[in-house]
């Protein structure tokens, strides 16, 4: 019996270091760690799934939000277990519900540009803090006992609809072509990330400008791609394209861009013509019909927001 378990391990350990071999490269490369390494992917957690937050058209029935909990005034957040009392009309015993809370960036700083129109036409962003149970509706507002927390409930979050969520479908070690070309398929772009972080590595959670609408669903896989277009760049990393790169002993200094900086008589650098680079793959968690929220399973350098996404054909 521990032979034949033995066995099977062994064969399993041989078929993932098969897959994540893969296949020859493709014509015209070769294959090497730096530019085909081995993708070992994170599987999102049931946190993961119902904490990641979201980006869509503003909630409907504003009436129904958390007003205070137990100990109130004394007590203004509430965590797994604690009593929460909940305003508005139509709950049932038993019921549950997600909360969430509206969401506004103190920061007002743009990571892109067009970033702030570009989350205008989107939506609006939302936090999961999690999901409570409705436990008496005796009283004018509806009791209930937070059975799930993400993070602390606070008086104005917004009581909404509580949705099972599927999991994801785990995905085998495979290697990554970091230079791929694009395969035409389903693009679009990160417009903010959870928490309004501006890079982000493996668990990161992220929400992009293409849904349901687009064909998406739970379970998709997308790479994180990134160009060299200087117009990309925000304002501070943009004075890295403007510094000399060239050394004293160069007759002629090369010229970046020469349509759009200025010309040095030295060897023309034409950045759009530079291969993109993936920087990481991102597990579509949830879908709206105008937007996705994603998880970075696997980076080899930070995802920025302001990267753009392709659906993975793999």
């Amino acid at each position: 019996m521990k032979k034949a378990a033995l066995i099977l391990l062994l064969l399993a350990s041989i078929g993932s270091r098969a897959q994540a071999s893969g296949d020859a490269a493709p014509s015209g490369t070769v294959q090497t760690v730096v530019n085909f390494p081995v993708q070992r992917v994170q599987t999102p957690t049931a946190a993961d799934i119902y904490c990641a937050g979201f980006v869509a058209k503003p909630i409907t029935g504003k009436d129904k939000y958390v007003t205070g909990g137990l100990e109130s005034p004394f007590t203004t957040r509430f965590g797994q277990g604690d009593v929460v009392y909940l305003n508005g009309k139509g709950y049932e015993l038993g019921q549950r519900y997600g909360i969430v809370r509206e969401l506004r960036d103190p920061n007002r700083y743009e990571l892109f540009r067009g970033q702030w129109a570009a989350m205008k036409a989107a939506g609006q962003a939302y936090a999961e803090l999690g999901w409570v149970k409705v436990i008496d509706t005796r009283a004018q507002m509806a009791i209930a006992q937070v059975e799930f927390s993400c993070d602390t409930v606070l008086p104005g979050d917004y009581a909404v609809p509580f949705v099972e969520k599927s999991s994801s479908a785990f995905h085998a070690p495979m290697r990554f072509d970091r230079f791929a070309p694009s395969s035409g398929q389903l693009t679009g772009r990160i417009l903010l990330a959870r928490e309004f972080d501006s890079q982000l590595g493996t668990g990161g959670k992220i929400y992009m400008n293409i849904g349901a609408n687009q064909g998406l669903k739970v379970g998709d896989y997308l790479r994180a791609e990134r160009t060299y277009d200087i117009h990309a760049y925000e304002a501070v990393d943009m004075l890295s394209t403007k510094a000399s790169s060239s050394e004293v002993t160069q007759t002629k200094e090369p010229s970046v861009n020469p349509n759009f900086l200025t010309k040095t008589g030295g060897p023309a650098i034409h950045t759009a013509d530079m291969p993109r680079r993936a920087v990481g793959e991102i597990v579509v968690v949830g879908v709206t019909p105008a937007t996705a929220t994603g998880m970075i399973v696997f980076s080899v350098e930070p995802v920025h927001v302001g990267d753009s996404v392709e659906l993975d054909p793999q």
